[in-house]
C-alpha cells in the first residue's frame, strides 16, 4: 500500500530502514538546496502550536536550575535560542489524542526539546574543519562553553523526564519506555548518526556523484526517528493501546522526513523532485491517522502542516 501510495518514488517504503550505501569515497562536497514550499496551516492551528510552545518554555524555565550562574546562563541561552522544533509539541498532541493530559507528557516533550538545543549547539560550534551546512548563528558564548553546555544538557533532559516519576500514579513503567525510546532516537544509532553522515554529506573530498541514500538516512535520523519516537512517547505516557502507538510513531516519521525535506531539500528537483516525494509522505502520514477519532486529530495533524510550510 505504501509504495502503490508513493507511485515512482517509493522512497519511504524502507520506513525506519534508511541506510547510506556503502561506497569507497564520500559525496562531493554541496549545499543541501531549499525546497519549495506549499500553503501554510490555518490560524486556528497555528494558535494550538504556539500554546504548546508557551506551556513547555514555561516549564523548562522553572526546571532548569539557577545556581550555579556560570551553568545556568548559558545553559538557559542555548535552551531557548535553537529554533522552535516540532517534536515536543508532537509530543504533547499524541498524548492527548490518545486520552491523556497535557502534564502527563510535558516532562518528555521539554526532554525532547533540551535534546534538541544540546544538538543544535554542537552542529554550530564555529568550527573550521567541516563544510557550511546552513547559515553562521551568533554565539554569545566561546566554543568550549557551549559544547560542555550542550554535553550537560542531555543528561539534564533525561533527568526531567525521570523525575516525573510518580509510583503513586503507576506511570514507572511508561516513564522508563519513554526513556529507552528517546536513548535510541537521540543516541548513536539515531540522531547523532545523522548529524555525522550530514557532514559527511557535504565534506569537499569526497569521490563519485551524490547518492539519494545520504539524504535519506540524513533525514530518517535526524528528524524522521526524533518524530516518531516523540509521537509515540506522548502516545505511551497518555495510555493509549500498543495499535496507537504504533500508528503515531509511524505518522511521526513522515512528519520528521517531510521537516528534513522541506528546510534543505536533497538535490532531487527534477521533475517535482522534492516536493512530489513530500506530497507522498503526507499521504501515508495522514493515513496512519485514519484509525483515530477525526475530530480529535486537529493539533497533531496541524504538526504537520507546519512542516510543510
Amino acid at each position: 500500500m505504501e509504495k502503490a501510495l508513493l507511485g515512482s518514488n517509493g522512497r519511504a517504503a524502507t520506513l525506519f530502514n534508511v541506510s547510506p550505501k556503502p561506497h569507497p569515497g564520500r559525496p562531493p562536497s554541496a549545499r543541501m538546496p531549499i525546497a519549495m514550499a506549499v500553503p501554510k496551516s490555518g490560524t486556528r492551528s497555528t494558535s494550538q502550536r504556539e500554546a504548546i510552545y508557551t506551556e513547555i518554555e514555561d516549564h523548562l524555565r522553572k526546571a532548569i536550575p539557577k545556581p550555579p550562574p556560570v551553568v545556568f546562563e548559558p545553559m538557559h541561552h542555548l535552551t531557548f535560542a535553537v529554533p522552535q522544533g516540532t517534536a515536543p509539541a508532537l509530543c504533547i498532541a499524541a498524548c492527548e489524542l490518545v486520552g491523556g493530559g497535557r502534564d502527563q507528557a510535558m516532562p518528555a516533550a521539554a526532554a525532547l526539546h533540551i535534546i534538541h538545543a544540546a544538538a543544535f549547539a554542537h552542529e554550530n560550534l564555529p568550527l573550521t574543519d567541516r563544510p557550511e551546512i546552513r547559515p553562521p548563528v551568533a554565539h554569545a558564548y566561546r566554543p568550549n562553553v557551549e559544547l560542555m553546555t550542550g554535553d550537560g544538557m542531555v543528561p539534564f533532559g533525561f533527568e526531567l523526564l525521570a523525575g516525573s516519576d510518580d509510583p503513586a500514579g503507576e506511570n514507572s513503567e511508561r516513564i522508563l519506555r519513554a526513556i529507552v525510546e528517546i536513548t535510541r532516537a537521540a543516541g548513536s544509532q539515531g540522531m547523532v548518526s545523522g548529524q555525522y553522515h550530514e557532514v559527511e554529506y557535504l565534506l569537499p573530498s569526497g569521490r563519485g556523484r551524490r547518492e539519494p541514500e545520504w539524504a535519506d538516512h540524513v533525514w530518517a535520523k535526524k528528524e524522521g526517528e526524533l518524530h516518531a519516537c516523540a509521537a509515540a512517547c506522548g502516545a505511551i505516557l497518555g495510555g493509549g493501546a500498543e495499535e496507537e502507538i504504533e500508528g503515531l510513531r509511524r505518522y511521526g516519521f513522515y512528519v520528521g522526513m517531510i521537516r528534513g525535506m522541506m528546510a534543505r531539500g536533497d538535490g532531487r528537483r527534477e521533475d517535482g523532485g522534492v516536493l512530489s516525494t513530500v506530497r507522498d509522505m503526507k499521504k501515508l502520514a495522514l493515513k496512519a491517522l485514519e484509525g483515530f477519532d477525526q475530530g480529535k486529530v486537529e493539533a497533531v495533524a496541524s504538526i504537520l502542516d507546519a512542516n510543510m510550510c
